[in-house]
């Protein structure tokens, strides 16, 4: 085959993802090609022998893909893999491990999208909870509300301090605010969900974070997701398919987003970026803020 479209993926883990390998045919990229077992310190030599390798005109038709399952680590090749170009070798890159990034993006632009539905504003401002928040998905999110002027707690099963620990890391990097919550308990967590405007299932599938005895006392609330579609779901009395649904439980009826709901979203801005990057002139870098301004674009779209 005569100039091939060709994505390489870069991946820290032993597998990498079925998943985006079929994402990626789904874009139209003639072949992809897989390392797995990828370290930081072996980026900067696979960039340069994918750049090097199709000269200038040929790294048009080129691309580089991260995955993983560690969010800090894949940023940090993809700073590494952006400084190890050297212009005009130059190809577009894509972040996002265990599809945390666009997953988190299609669920906050969902989330933004019917507080100001309801007619509640936008996330400046707004109380946001995020249980399971030290996951990939969790700490994506959670930057993204706070980026958006949120007051954003990441709320971890093993208690407040490792949640701080982690928000402490973060907000170091991406200058942002947020705090760490106990949710060790359900008492614990009662606490927490007394104030919340937006809560967040992002736990690990098949774990109920929040139950209907906790959403009772959540007089505040405005909007609650989940990503979980496995039994026994997230936040119960959000439907897998649920886009905006009252839950019963909450006092004021609550709007509920779901898990099949938010990846509908996730599955057309991972599409989306992948054809940026098929498609650009120029080379890209596509992590969390890039996924999240093509999310709120389609949720716009598709939520009139």
């Amino acid at each position: 085959m005569k100039n091939p479209y060709l994505l390489h993926i870069f991946c820290p883990t032993k597998n990498v993802s079925p998943f985006d390998i079929n994402m990626a045919y789904e874009a139209q990229y003639d072949a992809v090609i897989p390392y797995s077992d990828v370290t930081l310190d072996d980026v900067r030599h696979l960039t340069q022998d994918t750049i090097f390798s199709r000269g200038p005109t040929g790294v048009k038709r080129t691309g580089i893909f991260i995955g993983g399952r560690d969010f800090g680590l894949a940023l940090d090749m993809l700073d590494e893999a952006r400084k190890s170009m050297v212009p005009p070798f130059e190809v577009s890159v894509f972040v996002d491990p265990s599809g945390a990034i666009t997953t988190a993006a299609a669920l906050m632009a969902g989330v933004e999208r019917w507080v100001r539905k309801l007619k509640k504003g936008d996330l400046a401002g707004k109380e946001v909870q995020i249980f399971g928040g030290t996951g990939p998905v969790g700490v994506c999110a959670g930057l993204l509300a706070s980026q958006c002027g949120a007051k954003v707690t990441l709320v971890s099963h093993q208690g407040r301090a490792v949640a701080q620990a982690l928000a402490d890391r973060y907000n170091a990097r991406f200058k942002t605010d947020m705090r760490g919550g106990d949710g060790s308990s359900e008492a614990a967590s009662r606490v927490l969900i007394a104030n919340a405007e937006i809560v967040i299932g992002a736990a690990r599938a098949g774990v109920c974070v929040l139950p209907s005895t906790l959403l009772k006392q959540a007089k505040r609330l405005i909007v609650a997701a989940d990503v979980n579609a496995v039994p026994p779901l997230g936040i119960e009395g959000v439907g897998v398919h649920d886009m905006g649904k009252p839950i019963a439980a909450t006092p004021g009826g609550a709007a509920g987003i779901g898990a099949l709901a938010v990846g509908n979203i996730k599955y057309k801005v991972h599409t989306r970026l992948f054809k940026k990057m098929f498609e650009a002139k120029k080379p890209l870098y596509l992590s969390f803020p890039e996924a999240f301004q093509v999310a709120r674009e389609i949720v716009a779209s598709s939520l009139k």
